[in-house]
């Protein structure tokens, strides 16, 4: 088996989306930042990758067996073993994997630059690894607005991702809401222009129109609309203060 040591990893937990488990260049400071004192090195197929990178289901039990206590993480100078926990490539991208004990990816990173080349030169020419696994439900994986569909956020920053998300939890709680007023009114603050137009849709017409416009990239336009939709609401607003820091408001 192979193993990387020394490797440096910046922990995404609970994350089922791929574009969410940021890579180097978009490390913070404030990012837990830990060391991984010695990590089993996997390559495995281009569609077990996938399942692992943009999934939270079972991990191939052949694959838990093969990694079985075989990493450790280094904290305080103690040099602790992990259960369940590796980096696995495709040879196209790599991500470091911890179950925190369970049987399902809860912790992904990308590694640091130097890292990810040294994996490329040490699966050049290693066999791939064959776990067997489940992957028909993965194929049918269902977005939604919670769960932003990857064409949504390519080309997207950190921050942008992230505010992008915001704006989709405060979109859904309007739609919860079925206020058509309020719909309405936020719907006219996106698109002034439609205002006669707007007061004639129903309260789902509006809010899907909204949605579609706002769906896609990221503007100024996108910044605004969340900014306003967060203000008065504490859990919102502190998600927002984390992305803007203490940029004056727009308001």
């Amino acid at each position: 088996m192979l193993y990387l040591h020394d490797v440096w990893v910046n922990w995404f937990e609970g994350e089922e989306n791929g574009y969410n488990i940021c890579h180097f260049h978009e490390w913070r400071k404030e990012d837990g930042i830990e060391l991984l004192d010695q990590v089993p090195l996997l390559r495995v197929s281009s569609a077990l990758f996938h399942y692992m990178e943009n999934d939270l289901s079972e991990l191939p039990q052949g694959l838990l067996e093969e990694i079985y206590q075989k990493a450790f993480c280094r904290k305080n100078h103690e040099r602790i073993q992990l259960d369940y926990c590796f980096v696995a490539s495709d040879g196209n991208g790599i991500l470091a994997i911890d179950t925190m004990g369970y049987q399902v990816p809860m912790r992904k990173s990308r590694l640091i630059p130097r890292q990810e080349q040294l994996v490329y030169e040490m699966i050049e020419n290693a066999p791939e690894n064959e776990f067997p696994f489940d992957g028909k439900g993965h194929s049918k994986k269902g977005y939604h607005i919670l769960s932003p569909e990857p064409e949504m956020m390519f080309g997207l920053t950190r921050k942008e991702r992230q505010m992008k998300q915001l704006l989709f939890m405060a979109l859904d709680q309007l739609n919860a809401s079925k206020n058509t007023a309020e719909i309405r009114y936020w719907y006219t603050e996106w698109s002034p222009d439609k205002y006669s137009y707007i007061q004639q849709l129903h309260f789902d017409e509006a809010w899907t129109e909204l949605f579609l416009a706002a769906k896609d990239g990221w503007s100024s336009k996108h910044e605004t609309l969340c900014e306003r939709l967060v203000k008065g609401q504490p859990f919102f607003e502190k998600l927002w203060e984390i992305e803007v820091g203490d940029r004056p408001s727009m308001l």
